[in-house]
């Protein structure tokens, strides 16, 4: 603290004029000390007076299963809950990357101005009609019951990471994924970006445009 205030004098010493200058008005004279002060701050001078401190740097995302058991569990809001939901019931059975790879996908899809613009919303398309949603569970008929609690907090911490900035650099981009057992028809309009576990990962075709 004793070195902060005394850089601090030094600056405001540096910033006077060497010379008061009786002829001008005092608005004069403060204008040509700030001026004065300005033109030092702008400068390297400070350097040599202040210490900066550095942003925290943000704990590595490590895709693994003991990696991701050893974070604290942490509830959130509405749109963790869905994305939670979704992981449990879309690939609570995937490696813990193609776990992470299909959250990829639920925030492209709420990033493209081509779905919903919340997970919450990207989640429910199309609820109501059967074996027509786009996540399968939510059309299924079958009752959403979460009872592998260890499951539930795992894709938790997951949700958790990915709402709050974690890599996307799995799926390329991808805003669409099918398991590799099946070949639906729709797969074939698309650009296949990447294979993560179970899953074959997809994103619209990019149109070169003729000349």
């Amino acid at each position: 603290m004793h070195i902060l205030r005394n850089a601090l004098l030094a600056l405001s010493l540096l910033a006077l004029p060497a010379q008061a200058d009786t002829t001008a008005s005092p608005i004069d004279q403060a204008l040509a000390v700030e001026q004065s002060r300005m033109a030092l701050l702008n400068g390297d001078k400070l350097k040599g007076f202040l210490l900066f401190r550095k942003e925290p740097r943000k704990q590595p995302v490590e895709r693994t299963r003991a990696w991701i058991d050893a974070q604290p569990f942490l509830e959130g809001d509405a749109q963790w809950v869905c994305m939670t939901e979704a992981l449990y019931f879309e690939a609570r059975g995937e490696s813990t990357e193609g776990q992470f790879a299909v959250a990829e996908v639920i925030l492209n899809r709420a990033e493209s101005r081509k779905f919903p613009n919340t997970v919450c919303k990207v989640i429910n398309q199309g609820t109501g009609r059967k074996h027509r949603c786009q996540f399968s569970y939510m059309c299924d008929g079958l009752a959403e019951t979460m009872d592998d609690q260890r499951a539930y907090e795992r894709m938790g911490k997951i949700a958790h990471i990915m709402l709050n900035g974690g890599p996307r650099d799995l799926t390329d981009g991808a805003t669409y994924y099918h398991a590799k057992y099946v070949n639906p028809s729709w797969a074939r309009a698309f650009t296949r970006t990447a294979t993560v576990g179970k899953h074959h990962f997809y994103r619209t075709a990019t149109r070169l445009t003729q000349k």
